[in-house]
């Protein structure tokens, strides 16, 4: 039986650690990050789910401030977490590193570039091209950023000696 608490206050301090290096580096790094397309360099830890179960509240917190601080548009503080939210929670649940920057992709590309298209036209028929440009747009830059930072943050991390003992058992997946 595990008689560590589910969420201790290591695994606390670990969720609060992500949360401020995702809003330092959004808000820090002179970048494209926000309308458009958006390589928001911060989104590479949108893969930790997959080894750290407490990056998820980290990912969410660290993502709402940096769109609160970041963005005048309140949708995006919104919808903007929902994003960042459900990719957590279903990269989590991923097989492998490489299929588990596949949610962030998708969920940021489809929310994001909804909330910009809405943001842009508003409604009617003009929305749905808008929609499709800025959902490609969207997914472009978050799969740039997966792609080439996410992953081998992800193959990197187990490597390092004092994190080892704290990674999830999936982190032996990871060639």
């Amino acid at each position: 039986m595990n008689t560590q608490p589910r969420f201790s206050t290591r695994r606390l301090a670990a969720a609060g650690l992500i949360a401020a290096v995702y809003a330092a580096a959004t808000l820090l790094l002179p970048i494209p990050q926000y309308l458009g397309v958006q390589f928001r360099v911060a989104e590479a830890m949108t893969l930790l789910p997959f080894l750290f179960p407490e990056a998820i509240p980290g990912l969410v917190v660290g993502c709402f401030l940096a769109n609160f601080l970041g963005s005048p548009i309140v949708l995006d503080w919104l919808f903007g977490t929902l994003a960042t939210l459900l990719a957590a929670l279903i990269t989590r649940r991923m097989p492998n590193p490489y299929l588990a920057a596949v949610p962030p992709v998708l969920c940021n590309a489809v929310i994001v570039g909804a909330e910009i298209a809405w943001f842009e036209v508003q409604s009617g028929a003009a929305f749905w091209p808008a929609f499709g440009l800025n959902a490609l747009m969207v997914g472009a830059g978050e799969a740039a950023v997966c792609v080439l930072l996410g992953i081998p943050l992800l193959r990197l991390l187990p490597r390092i000696p004092t994190l080892r003992g704290r990674l999830s058992a999936r982190s032996n997946t990871i060639q």
